[in-house]
């Protein structure tokens, strides 16, 4: 692998840093209604009290950084969202990951971020560079790119790492230093997609190697319509980490998953001593 600077967030007091020489970064994806009914009624009506258990449910498990969706159809995303941040800063102090692609929603929210932000995200499409790529500088932030442009989501790596370096160069192009880009190289459900995961296991060998920049994905999608979906996401997660994956949103209250990415950081030299995992062990056994 070629050397990659660090990407460094930052929350009220906190610093974390995704790079080859860090430990994994488990983003919590909690904090998020799709698929949640109880949640969105929550967040429609004004109620944090989901909000607020599970960002400190997700932080004591692990989530060194935190993923803010407010997607609910019909809803006001930025009054809503704005009222997320207020309620996780209560809580926890940890990187936060702004999950909106509205400019409308990011300009009312990322002043309200303490520190240094993450966004989620932009695609290739001229579209999305143009309106969200200004805005993302503008706050300091930095940003993810999903590797796909207006064609849509290939299978083939090489038209993944074509999208990415279309984001990598638009970003720079905008002063945004490419420590400050992860690119996703889009896990994709593999009960529909048979070369799901070995596409994406190829697009982060590649971009690694042409573009110098550093990883996230979204991992629970790789597991999305299958049964056990922990253990899958927990393999996909041990293999992504050793392709070069620095980062992903997923679920640290699964205890495999928390399990693997802990595992994977002994096996890679990144838990000196294997001192986190020792001391994890110790902790589960009270």
């Amino acid at each position: 692998m070629t050397g990659v600077a660090d990407t460094v967030l930052r929350g009220r007091s906190t610093e974390v840093r995704i790079g080859d020489a860090n430990p994994f970064v488990i983003v919590g994806e909690r904090l998020n209604p799709t698929g949640r009914a109880k949640l969105s009624e929550q967040l429609v009506a004004g109620d944090m009290t989901m909000v607020r258990a599970d960002a400190l449910a997700q932080v004591q498990a692990g989530a060194r950084m935190l993923d803010l969706n407010a997607g609910i159809p019909g809803s006001d995303e930025a009054e809503i969202l704005a009222s997320v941040v207020r309620a996780v800063d209560e809580v926890v102090d940890v990187p936060l990951c702004i999950d909106s692609s509205t400019p409308e929603v990011l300009e009312a929210v990322l002043p309200l971020v303490s520190g240094k932000p993450l966004v989620n995200s932009v695609t290739a499409e001229s579209a999305s560079l143009e309106r969200l790529l200004p805005l993302v500088a503008r706050h300091g932030a930095a940003v993810i790119g999903m590797a796909n442009d207006g064609s849509g989501i290939s299978m083939d790596p090489a038209a993944r790492l074509a999208a990415a370096r279309a984001i990598v160069e638009a970003a720079e192009a905008h002063g945004i230093a490419r420590e400050d880009v992860l690119i996703d190289p889009l896990a994709m459900p593999i009960g529909a997609e048979p070369c799901a995961a070995t596409a994406m296991l190829e697009t982060i060998r590649l971009v690694r190697s042409e573009l110098g920049v550093n990883l996230s994905c979204g991992a629970s999608n790789v597991s999305f319509g299958l049964p056990d979906r922990s253990e899958l996401d927990a393999t996909f997660l041990t293999m992504a980490i050793a392709a070069g994956m620095n980062a992903a949103i997923a679920n640290p209250l699964h205890p495999a998953v928390r399990r693997a990415v802990m595992a994977a950081d002994v096996l890679l030299g990144k838990d000196a001593l294997a001192t986190g995992w020792i001391s994890a062990h110790r902790a589960a056994r009270g």
